[in-house]
C-alpha cells in the first residue's frame, strides 16, 4: 500500500474511478461587473438546464462554486454526450441574447481516480478536468485521452488532437482532445493551434517514419499530424496494427459524417417523427407498445395517454401520433422513428398542480443521441397540452387525452 493509499485509508477516505465533468463560466468577471442581476439571472437559467441535462444522463452535480460546476458519472460514453448535448441547449438559449451578455461555459472531462468526502469528490481526477475546461474554447469541450480511449467509435464525434499538455500543478503531462464536430449537433468552438508535447524527445522513431512518409508525399501534414496522436505511445512494431485502427476510425467518421447529413437533411423534427405508416392508422395501430410503472392507486392523473405531436416553423406542419404512460409523477413513452434503426425517447414529470415538463429525443442503433427537444406544458381534466422547441428553433406541440 502506497503512502497515499495509507494516509487516505487512516483518514477514513474512500478511492474510486469516476468519470468527472467540470464546467466553468468564460468571462464572468466582465458579464458581472456589467451587469451582476442580469448576469446571475441568465446563469441560473443555464444552471437548471445543465442539472436536468447530468440527470437525464444518470450523473450528480456533487458541487458548485459560484460560475462552477462539478458532476460525477459513472460512464464515460454518457458524460461526453451529456457534455455535447448541454453545450447545444446552452447555444439555443444564448442565440436569445445578444452576443456581449452570452453566458458560454467551458467544459473538461476526465476519467480519473477520486477520493470520496461525503458527497464530495477530491484529487487529481478532479484536477485534471479543471486544467481541462480552462483549454476549452467558450461553448466547446475539451476531454482527456482517458476519455478519448473509452468514447472512440462508440460515438459519433470529430476529434481534434491538442497533443499532451502540461498543466499547472499537475506532475505529469496529459494527453489532451478537443470535440471538433457532434453529429446531428453540428460544430462546436475548439482551440485553433495543435500543441506540441511539452516534455520527452524532440522526435521518436515513429515520427521520423512519418516524416519520410510526408517527403516522399504519401501522408499528407494533416494526416501526420493525426497520426502521431495516435502512434506515439507505441513501438515502430506497433505501426501496422495503428495505422489499420487509423483506417477504422476514418471509416467511422465518414459514416458519422453520412448520418449527420441524413439528420440535416430529414431536420429534427422529422428524426422524431413515428414513420409514414403510422401516421394515418388508428390510435391503436402499430405505435411502439409502451410498458407502465404500476400506476399510483387513487393517482387520476395515472394511466395511458393518446394523441398527436405537431412541428411547425418553416416547413409545413406535420404531425404523428404517439402515446405515453403517466405512473408516479413521471410521463415516459417511445416509439420508432423515420430514421432506421432510431428510436424515440419521451420522459418528463407532472407535478401535483398538473405542471408538466416533456424531454424527446432520438436514439440511434449504436447508442448515440440524435434530435433533441424539450416542451412545457398543462394536464387538466385529463388533457396533456404541452409546447416547445428543438435546439434549431424549430416549433412542437403536443396535445394528447386520457384513454
Amino acid at each position: 500500500m502506497s503512502v497515499a493509499e495509507t494516509e487516505a485509508a487512516l483518514s477514513g477516505l474512500e478511492r474510486k474511478l469516476a468519470v468527472i465533468l467540470a464546467a466553468d463560466v468564460a468571462e464572468y468577471s466582465r458579464l458581472m461587473a456589467e451587469d451582476e442581476e442580469r448576469t446571475l439571472q441568465t446563469f441560473r437559467g443555464h444552471q437548471g438546464v445543465f442539472e436536468k441535462l447530468v440527470q437525464l444522463h444518470r450523473g450528480r452535480v456533487f458541487n458548485t462554486a459560484g460560475d462552477a460546476i462539478l458532476a460525477e458519472f459513472s460512464s464515460a460514453v454518457e458524460a461526453v454526450r451529456c457534455a455535447t448535448e448541454i453545450q447545444a441547449a446552452l447555444r439555443t438559449r444564448n442565440d436569445q441574447l445578444p452576443s456581449e451578455r452570452q453566458v458560454n461555459f467551458r467544459i473538461g472531462v476526465n476519467l480519473g481516480d477520486v477520493m470520496v468526502q461525503g458527497g464530495d469528490l477530491l484529487g487529481d481526477g478532479v484536477n485534471v478536468a479543471a486544467r481541462l475546461q480552462a483549454v476549452a474554447e467558450p461553448g466547446g469541450i475539451c476531454i482527456s485521452g482517458s476519455v478519448y480511449d473509452q468514447v472512440l467509435n462508440k460515438l459519433s464525434l470529430s476529434f481534434k488532437p491538442l497533443g499532451e499538455l502540461n498543466y499547472k500543478n499537475l506532475p505529469q503531462p496529459v494527453r489532451t482532445f478537443a470535440i471538433a464536430k457532434v453529429a446531428g449537433l453540428g460544430v462546436l468552438p475548439s482551440p485553433a493551434r495543435w500543441h506540441r508535447s511539452a516534455i520527452g524527445p524532440p522526435l521518436r522513431p515513429i515520427v521520423i517514419a512519418t516524416l519520410v512518409l510526408t517527403a516522399a508525399g504519401g501522408v499528407s501534414w494533416v494526416r501526420y499530424h493525426h497520426e502521431r496522436n495516435l502512434a506515439e505511445h507505441g513501438s515502430t512494431a506497433e505501426l501496422p496494427a495503428r495505422l489499420k485502427a487509423l483506417a477504422d476510425q476514418r471509416w467511422a467518421e465518414k459514416d458519422a459524417r453520412r448520418l449527420a447529413k441524413t439528420d440535416r437533411r430529414m431536420g429534427d423534427a422529422e428524426a422524431l417523427a413515428a414513420p409514414e405508416a403510422e401516421q394515418t392508422d388508428p390510435l391503436s395501430g402499430p405505435t411502439a407498445p409502451v410498458t407502465p410503472a404500476a400506476a399510483t392507486p387513487g393517482d387520476d392523473a395515472s394511466g395511458l395517454y393518446r394523441g398527436q405531436i405537431c412541428f411547425g416553423k418553416g416547413l409545413p406542419s406535420r404531425c404523428f401520433k404517439a402515446q405515453g404512460v403517466i405512473a408516479n409523477n413521471k410521463i415516459s413513452g417511445q416509439w420508432p422513428s423515420v430514421i432506421p434503426g432510431s428510436t424515440v425517447h419521451l420522459a418528463g414529470d407532472v407535478t401535483h398542480m398538473g405542471n408538466v415538463e416533456i424531454h424527446m429525443n432520438s436514439q440511434r442503433a449504436d447508442g448515440s443521441r440524435g434530435a433533441v427537444a424539450d416542451m412545457v406544458g398543462k394536464l387538466h381534466d385529463g388533457h396533456i397540452d404541452a409546447t416547445g422547441s428543438f435546439l434549431d428553433g424549430r416549433s412542437v406541440t403536443l396535445n394528447w387525452s386520457k384513454n
